[in-house]
């Protein structure tokens, strides 16, 4: 295999020039540069990156522990982080916690001998060991999608971990207001799994909506789905049971989304003609439904590649202080809330207001909504 030699040799420079221009630690002369990477290029150089890793202490990898890839919102959330660790120079290793704190331990401490130079971790909802290992070992990291509160300790950084997440509070307030002024005073909501951040935020934005409207908090309608189809299948049955149900249901994730669709489906309920049904996540076939799903749509490949980016800032600056970033999310304007099929543009709060508008349809059970329109007024920030 040719080396570092037989490349300086062949581009008539020294290999310590060399070495800069793969390594790209100093600036050379663009005609030096293009002069070794066609040498690299004519003799089939590759770097040795276990060498390289012994002289730098670095491997150029990150390593990724996220639950549940199979779910679109995740897939498409690793797809940023790809690209972005890509366009660095980065490899990635990749591990499914399952959701689980002892697995989720497992599986960080393996990447970490694997000698990833950082990681981006979505924790669990009881991330303590995990919290602990990475403190313990000054393991630089990025929390992904859900956040950690102060109580639960610091690590990734000096003051904390640095984290990416959504916006999750507002998005969910706009989505059940938007229901609230269709005229629903009993909209059921699919929670996500207790303990994690994602679940408690989106619970109080859902109750923020309701006291914005002057509705009661009637914890009967918010059941737990626990993140996943199954578990939403349960609650929209619990939900459905109840003595007045909900004139309208939100789900938490587009996971939930489809077991409450499989639910009603098997209870012979038409969305929206008998129950309206909004949903927090977009996802690629959303819109191929029948009625089209009007849901919050969150920027997942953005995250996935501000976690990069944010990652690669603490490895260059150790010291920094820690930083949350929260990304804002899109209200996809659709039909199965019981607006009428428009023909524009799904509709951004960065873009403008809510054209929702309309009665929801009389059903079954006396559910019967108020043909009042939505003004949802633009907001989404990034802090």
């Amino acid at each position: 295999m040719p080396t570092m030699a037989d490349v300086a040799r062949s581009a008539g420079v020294s290999v310590a020039t060399v070495s800069h221009v793969l390594n790209g630690t100093r600036p050379v002369l663009p005609h030096t540069r293009q002069a070794v990477l066609d040498a690299v290029d004519a003799l089939g150089y590759t770097p040795n990156t276990l060498a390289r890793s012994l002289v730098t202490s670095r491997t150029r990898s990150i390593g990724l522990a996220v639950s549940a890839i199979s779910n679109p919102y995740f897939t498409e959330i690793l797809q940023g982080v790809e690209a972005a660790a890509l366009d660095a120079g980065y490899s990635l290793l990749i591990a499914d916690p399952h959701d689980d704190p002892v697995h989720e331990r497992k599986v960080v401490q393996l990447l970490h001998e694997r000698r990833v130079d950082g990681m981006i971790v979505a924790p669990s909802a009881t991330p303590h060991a995990l919290v602990d290992y990475l403190a313990r070992h000054a393991v630089p990291t990025v929390f992904l999608d859900r956040v950690l509160t102060g109580d639960e300790g610091a690590a990734g950084g000096p003051d904390g971990p640095d984290q990416v997440c959504a916006e999750n509070v507002e998005p969910m307030a706009r989505l059940v207001g938007h229901l609230t002024a269709l005229g629903h005073r009993r909209i059921g909501l699919v929670a996500g799994l207790p303990g994690l951040s994602t679940t408690t935020e989106r619970i109080a934005g859902y109750r923020q909506a309701l006291t914005s409207a002057g509705l009661p908090h009637d914890e009967d309608l918010v059941v737990s789905g626990n993140s996943e189809s199954s578990g939403a299948e349960r609650a929209t049955a619990t939900l459905l049971a109840r003595p007045e149900p909900p004139t309208a249901l939100v789900t938490a994730n587009n996971a939930m989304t489809i077991g409450a669709l499989r639910v009603l489906r098997r209870q012979g309920l038409a969305v929206p003609d008998d129950i309206a049904l909004c949903c927090f996540d977009d996802f690629a076939w959303a819109d191929l439904f029948s009625p089209r799903l009007t849901a919050v749509a969150q920027p997942s490949r953005e995250i996935g590649a501000r976690a990069v980016q944010v990652l690669l800032d603490r490895l260059a600056t150790p010291g920094r202080p820690a930083r949350t970033v929260r990304l804002a999310c899109a209200f996809v304007h659709r039909t199965s809330c019981g607006c009428p099929e428009e023909p524009v543009r799904d509709l951004g709060w960065e873009s403008g207001r809510d054209k929702g508008a309309g009665p929801v349809p009389d059903g079954p059970g006396g559910r019967a909504a108020a043909s009042a329109r939505s003004t949802l007024s633009e907001k989404g920030t990034i802090s």
